[in-house]
Order: structure tokens, then C-alpha cells, then sequence
């Protein structure tokens, strides 16, 4: 085992993925090796995630395992949101563990581990600063993630957003914006190294600039990438805040071809007095509206959005309105998670009154309707020819995504016979499943969208 190696696990979303890629970008620039069987390694590092109890109790088993099976000479370094919020206590939890990193000062992983090394400790180093850097740019670490023809491009982190249920805000701070110029930098070296796809992720994208004093910031971002990056074939956003989803906004995405026609808006509710317990934006007439006008400008609109069921005070009523909201608006893609406690968010004092038993059916229900939705919805597209970003092959069927699929949490395209992993290909669509598509490859689409 060299001195210079470490294993690094990524738990959670797709902003921590960028975290723990920048954190590696960081110790292999110092000359550390990367190593996939943590026992070569000498440093063994988890990014944690601390957002909902399932997530807290992975991390939880994760450190557990690693700590459990740690050997002479390795150290190992507890990351990310998990660390942030219960530093102290995950020490306690997980004993074995040498460092604490939280999410406020990732980029002092080098610094961290090269502490951590000089010898034992009688308690872990705890390194957890509140400072409101989570979102800026430091060490020269590219704020990205990679995987093959498709990388995730954080814009920003951090929230300002009241929602109750939700501990981001005490795990990351506020919303810290990062300067167009970096993020226009990024993306051109992506380009460069052969990425077609471009996400552009943040706890809350439709905030990005306000903390720089732009109005309409987003969409200011998107003119500029697009016109900087012309080559660039696609433009995915994520994580839109209800109520920020303006009108430039809107028609920047109508008409930039680079951005595909997809937004990812997680909603959590539809009843007025769930959302407002929530501490979310309330007025579902809104909703109805921005969405009528979205599908009518943006053409072939695909919309992914995400709900909560069992808040506490969730009423039968208000479950049903939810129930007939996502029955009559029809979204292509849903995630539903189940009400999980969370002390220190504003919802604490509510307690966690509905039972389990009663979440868990709700759920089922929900996604039930969800999947009879997504299987019609993607019967519409069978005689239709769609592009499809290559991602991989296997027994004889290539295997990718369309502009209606982002990566790692919508559907696939599967396509009869061999087409080169990260090109872009029309793909004439034969069959439909509840989430997924199949097809053959077609050089000149019979149905144009």
C-alpha cells in the first residue's frame, strides 16, 4: 500500500458527486493516487449525505464499514453534509474515525489529510468551519463531475429559501453564486475534453446571481453559456424553485437550441395549507399558470418534479389534492420521498404525526398513478424519432439517454445494435415501458419533434 492513495465514496445527490470530484481533483494535483479497493489505499475518505433519515443511516453504514475494516497506517476522514451538521456526534456514532471535513471547506481536503497523517490523535480533527464559502472558487478545482459524455456544472451552492422541512440552509449556509466567467471557463474545457452534455445543478438553480445582484440570473447565465459555448450540444437545468421560473427564463429555454426542453422543478405539494406548513410558495394558481405557459412556449416540454407526502398535518384532503394535481397535470417524470424528522428545521415543533403505515400507502399510491402516467405519456413517442446521447453497450443493445432523460434518475433509451458510446444519435422510438423506451437506430426520422 502507498502513502499517496486514497478510496473516496460519494453518497447523495448529484451536488455532493461534484464536492467529492473536486475534493479528488484536489489530492491527486498533490500527488495522490486514486485507488477503487479502499484496502490499497491509505486514505479512506466518504462525502457524506444528511438530507433524509435513509440517506443519514447509509452514511451511517458506510463510515461503519470502513471504520470496521480499517487497518494499520490508514486514516480515515468523514466528509461532507452528515459532518456538517452532527460533527460531534458521527465521531461518537462511528468510532475509528481520525478527521471531520465538513461542506463549508471542502476544498481544505489536502490540508486536512495531510494533519490527520502526522500520527495519532486522542480525538478525531475536527475541521467545520461556518464560513460562507461553500459556493466560491478556490485551489483552482473545477466545479464538475464527469461521467462520459455528460457532466454535472454546479453554479452555485447553498440556499436561502425557508423551507421547513429542509436542513440545506444549516448544512451549506446561503446561497453563494459563482462568476459567470468561471462557469462559462468550465464548460468550455468540457467541450474541449468531449462533453456533449452540460447540467447545470445548484440547491436552487432559479436563485443563481442574487447574491451578485443580477435580476433574472439564470437566464442571464444560459445567454451567455450558449453564446460562449455555441458548440456545446446540450444544456440541462436542474433544481427550479417554484415561483422563479420567469418569463426570460422561459423564453431563453424556447429559444436557445442548446437548452433542452427540461426542467426539473421539484414542487412538494399542491395543497395550499400543505405548502404553507411547508413554508413554501403557496398560490398552486400560479403553478397551473406557469406551467400552461410553459408547454405552450417551449416546445415539447418535458417536466420532472418531486413532492412530499406525510408532512405533518397532512389531512386525507390535502393528500388527495395532491393525488388529483399530479393526475391532471401529467408530469413526465416524478420522485415522491415520505416525510422524514428533521431537528433544528422549523417543521421540528410539528412533530412527526402521521403514521408511518399511513406515509408508506400514500407513497404507494402516488407512484402508482405516477407509473400508469409515464408509460401513456411514453406510448406517445412510439413512431417518433428522438436523439440519444450513447452511454453505453451491452449484449447487443446500446443503451443512452434522451432530452427528456437526466442522468442517473429518469429513464433510458435502448437501442438494437451497436452505436458509438458518446455520440448522439436519432433513434427511431418502437416500444414503450413505464420508464423506459426502446428503439433502432434511424438515419432519417419518420416524425420529426
Amino acid at each position: 500500500m502507498s502513502k499517496n492513495t486514497f478510496h473516496l465514496v460519494s453518497l447523495g445527490c448529484a451536488k455532493n458527486t461534484v464536492d467529492s470530484d473536486s475534493m479528488a481533483q484536489l489530492l491527486l494535483r498533490d500527488g495522490y493516487l486514486s485507488m477503487d479497493d479502499p484496502d490499497q489505499a491509505a486514505v479512506l475518505i466518504v462525502n457524506t449525505c444528511g438530507f433524509i433519515g435513509p440517506a443519514k443511516e447509509e452514511s451511517y453504514r458506510v463510515l461503519g464499514e470502513l471504520a470496521k475494516s480499517k487497518h494499520s497506517g490508514q486514516v480515515l476522514i468523514a466528509a461532507g453534509c452528515l459532518t456538517q451538521r452532527y460533527g460531534v456526534e458521527v465521531a461518537q456514532k462511528v468510532q475509528g474515525i481520525d478527521g471531520i471535513l465538513g461542506t463549508r471547506r471542502w476544498m481544505d481536503i489536502v490540508q486536512v489529510v495531510r494533519e490527520v497523517r502526522k500520527g495519532p490523535r486522542p480525538e478525531p480533527l475536527y475541521h467545520l468551519p461556518d464560513d460562507a464559502t461553500v459556493g466560491t472558487d478556490e485551489n483552482n478545482a473545477l466545479r464538475v463531475s464527469v461521467a462520459g459524455a455528460s457532466a454535472y456544472l454546479k453554479v452555485a451552492d447553498g440556499c436561502r429559501r425557508p423551507c421547513a422541512f429542509c436542513a440545506i440552509p444549516l448544512i451549506k449556509g446561503t446561497a453563494v453564486s459563482r462568476p459567470v466567467e468561471s462557469i462559462i471557463n468550465e464548460a468550455r474545457k468540457l467541450r474541449d475534453s468531449g462533453v456533449r452534455e452540460l447540467v447545470l445543478i445548484a440547491q436552487d438553480t432559479t436563485d443563481y446571481g442574487h447574491d451578485l445582484g443580477m435580476k433574472d440570473g439564470l437566464a442571464i447565465l444560459l445567454e451567455q453559456l450558449t453564446d460562449s459555448v455555441p458548440d456545446m450540444d446540450w444544456v440541462r437545468v436542474m433544481y427550479a424553485y417554484p415561483g422563479y421560473v420567469t418569463d426570460r427564463l422561459i423564453e431563453v429555454m424556447a429559444t436557445r437550441k442548446q437548452i433542452l426542453p427540461y426542467l426539473d422543478m421539484p414542487l412538494q405539494h399542491a395543497h395550499h395549507d400543505t405548502l404553507y406548513r411547508m413554508k413554501r410558495p403557496s398560490n398552486i394558481e400560479w403553478v397551473h399558470k406557469t406551467l400552461a405557459k410553459m408547454r405552450a412556449t417551449i416546445s415539447d416540454l418535458s417536466i420532472r418534479t418531486t413532492f412530499l407526502v406525510g408532512y405533518p398535518g397532512e389531512t386525507d384532503e390535502e393528500y388527495q389534492a395532491l393525488y388529483d394535481f399530479v393526475k391532471e397535470i401529467r408530469f413526465d417524470r416524478v420522485g415522491a420521498f415520505q416525510f422524514s424528522f428533521e431537528a433544528g428545521t422549523t417543521s421540528a415543533p410539528l412533530g412527526d404525526p402521521v403514521p408511518a403505515e399511513v406515509k408508506q400507502e400514500r407513497y404507494e399510491r402516488l407512484m402508482e398513478l405516477q407509473q400508469t402516467i409515464s408509460l401513456q405519456v411514453n406510448q406517445s413517442y412510439v413512431g417518433k424519432t428522438l436523439d440519444v446521447l450513447v452511454e453505453g453497450f451491452d449484449n447487443g443493445i446500446s443503451i443512452g439517454r434522451s432530452y427528456r432523460d437526466a442522468p442517473e434518475i429518469d429513464g433510458m433509451v435502448f437501442i438494437e445494435g451497436q452505436a458509438k458510446i458518446g455520440d448522439i444519435v436519432p433513434v427511431r422510438i418502437g416500444g414503450a415501458m413505464a420508464y423506459d423506451l426502446t428503439g433502432v437506430l434511424a438515419t432519417q426520422p419518420l416524425i420529426k419533434l
